[in-house]
């Protein structure tokens, strides 16, 4: 242990996370402007009876949202020789118009319009989240090349430079120690919890923080291969993958609206030709047929569900991204953990405490770290403050690296607090007893710290990442909402996975992972995985997992590359969330199955002459009505 002298530096700035794209913005004007006309021409077909109203409305509606929707199906048919939804739906407007319908395609646009914004409002988050990761990266740093110092731009820095790290700057770039010592924060990197001590020879990762020293370290990998550049095309890799699935409605929709486009012409032939009707007739059914067989409730079947889904989520502290991500979450057999920040709160305690004057010994120990502001110092400064006692005054406070911290007391003896080796070299032993006590902290992985007062050992405390509150439960939770394989995944020792996984209940862990490892674990773990995670080395496994999940209390990159924020950093919402998507999945296949029944009974009787428009419009939007209600009632849902 170190004494620390870390210096405040700035977090990097991050792209805020409701920064509208030029895309998106586009899309939300088009569907509000859509909803303007909507209502401003029903207003003024019902309530004005002004025809100027009424059609300066929905002119506004039919061209605000169908502009956009036919760009978009011109773009299909001409350029990916395809037909899709947006074509259909465009036309089928046009017919509801062409028949004395307009309110009926204006509608038609509006859910079709609300549908795609809400896809547009999910995409743009790669951009955001790599973007976040490279924040990490400084500017630049001091080199010494040649002999003489000089600041570089980070693309500047070659291999063989040396850097200058002060205390509290990030290191540029992957680098060996060759003077100074130094202790290192690699949690953005490794997830490792407790800084690390850093000598001559000693490796330091790219992105992580120097805390306590000045040292100098010659560079070995320039930025562009450094263990941050790792990260980023990890994420890219990662994030392209995931963006290759085909989503259902993209598998549907092309068939479907090719079908109903062939059917249209076929209707009024056959009515026309084969049965006599007259034009006027045989066009009147053929545009029924049209309008009923738009699939506005099966549009609005899945996002009238998943938003009410997210919203109900979202007033439990559970932010879905995207309702893609709430269908995965219904699905998902497998919950991968990070540990430290997430199953634990990345906050050193005091766990253990053997000596014979409990009180003094604390107050001494108090007394010397109080002169550090190492994690684990102030852990124990933190325990006496509770335990409310005053920490000894002491002279001469000196920290040896890799080993504690020394002092003098007042009178004259000399005190210090350390490991082992320090523990040696002031010609200390431990007791049967004491030495005892420590074998148990080495068993549990937890950090120890040896107090002695001249050549004697008067304490031992066990120091240690302390566990989330109710996180045993919430695991406890998670395998009676469905999830047949909770497992951690963590870059800590394997003595402190070990304690972890047995003090929450987990039979399945694995150590000592690099973000390479983890990245590789959740590629062979039973699928659909969901990773839960919020540190720098989480964000590859976040994006490569079927579903990824951070908790707020996380780093920016985390949460920009996860589906799903846990906002409260509670844990114990993950099992009533996958309960919830569960509900909602149901839902969205009883809407599909009713819009789809309700289309296949009422086109034919449509074309058949059974059904007028007045009716099929009727059984149109009952439907859509019918999948709307029955999204609404998850708003109901308590995490």
């Amino acid at each position: 242990m170190t004494t620390s002298t870390r210096a405040d530096f700035a977090a990097p700035k991050q792209p805020s996370r409701f920064n509208l794209s030029p895309q998106l913005r586009f899309a939300v004007t088009m569907t509000a402007l859509t909803l303007l006309g909507l209502l401003v021409g029903v207003a003024g077909q019902y309530l004005l009876n002004s025809p100027a109203v009424m059609w300066g409305g929905y002119l506004l509606a039919y061209l605000a949202g169908g502009i956009p929707a036919g760009r978009e199906a011109l773009h299909s048919l001409f350029v990916e020789r395809k037909l899709d939804v947006d074509l259909l739906m465009v036309l089928a407007a046009l017919g509801a118009a062409s028949i004395g319908q307009a309110a009926d395609g204006a509608i038609l646009l509006f859910l079709f319009s609300l549908s795609n914004t809400l896809q547009d409002w999910a995409m743009g988050r790669t951009k955001q989240a790599i973007g976040a990761l490279m924040n990490l990266n400084p500017d630049g740093a001091t080199v010494r090349r040649d002999g003489r110092e000089r600041w570089c731009e980070l693309n500047e820095i070659r291999i063989g430079d040396v850097l200058i790290v002060k205390p509290g700057e990030r290191i540029a770039a992957d680098a060996r120690v060759t003077i100074g010592q130094t202790a290192v924060d690699e949690s953005p990197i490794t997830g490792e919890s407790v800084p690390i001590d850093k000598v001559v020879g000693a490796e330091l990762a790219s992105g992580t923080v120097n805390l306590n020293g000045s040292v100098e370290a010659q560079v070995l990998r320039p930025a562009g291969e450094s263990t941050l550049a790792r990260l980023v095309t990890l994420m890219e890799q990662a994030q392209t993958a995931k963006s290759r699935t085909e989503s259902l409605t993209e598998r549907w929709e092309s068939p479907y609206a090719t079908a109903v486009l062939l059917l249209v012409p076929a209707v009024f032939a056959l009515l026309r030709y084969a049965f006599g009707l007259s034009v006027d007739a045989a066009w009147y059914r053929a545009m029924t047929f049209m309008v009923v067989a738009s699939p506005c409730a099966v549009v609005i079947s899945t996002p009238a569900v998943m938003l009410s889904a997210m919203a109900a989520a979202a007033r439990s502290g559970v932010l879905f991204k995207s309702s893609a991500a709430l269908d995965t979450l219904a699905r998902v057999q497998t919950v991968a953990f990070d540990k430290t920040g997430t199953l634990t709160q990345a906050k050193m305690t005091v766990t253990r405490f053997l000596a014979d004057d409990e009180p003094g010994t604390l107050a001494l120990a108090a007394g010397l770290e109080s002169h550090s502001e190492h994690p684990i110092a102030q852990a124990i400064v933190g325990a006496a403050r509770e335990a409310g006692v005053s920490p000894v005054p002491v002279r001469g406070a000196q920290a040896v690296p890799g080993l504690g911290i020394t002092a003098t007391l007042d009178t004259g003896e000399r005190v210090w607090a350390g490991n082992l080796r320090l523990m040696t070299r002031e010609g200390a032993a431990l007791t049967p007893e004491q030495q005892a006590a420590l074998d148990g902290l080495n068993a549990q992985g937890s950090s120890s710290v040896i107090v002695g007062l001249d050549t004697r050992v008067v304490g031992v405390m066990g120091v240690a990442d302390t566990l989330r509150p109710g996180i045993a439960q919430a695991i406890a939770d998670l395998r009676e909402a469905g999830v047949a394989h909770p497992v951690m995944l963590t870059g800590d020792r394997q003595q402190v996975a070990q304690s972890v996984a047995h003090d929450i209940g987990l039979t399945e862990y694995r150590a000592e992972l690099l973000p390479e490892d983890k990245l590789r674990i959740i590629g062979e773990l039973p699928g659909p995985v969901a990773m839960v995670g919020d540190g720098v080395n989480d964000a590859p496994a976040l994006a490569r997992a079927d579903l990824g999940i951070a908790v707020a209390s996380g780093t920016d990159v985390a949460i920009e590359s996860a589906d799903v924020v846990l906002m409260q950093n509670d844990l114990g919402r993950l099992a009533g969330a996958i309960r919830l998507a569960r509900d909602a999945r149901r839902t969205v296949i009883l809407n599909l199955s009713f819009a789809f029944g309700v289309i296949l009974i009422v086109a034919p009787l449509a074309v058949a002459g059974q059904i007028p428009l007045p009716l099929g419009v009727v059984a149109h939007e009952g439907g859509t009505v019918f999948v709307v209600f029955m999204g609404l009632r998850l708003l109901r849902h308590r995490l």
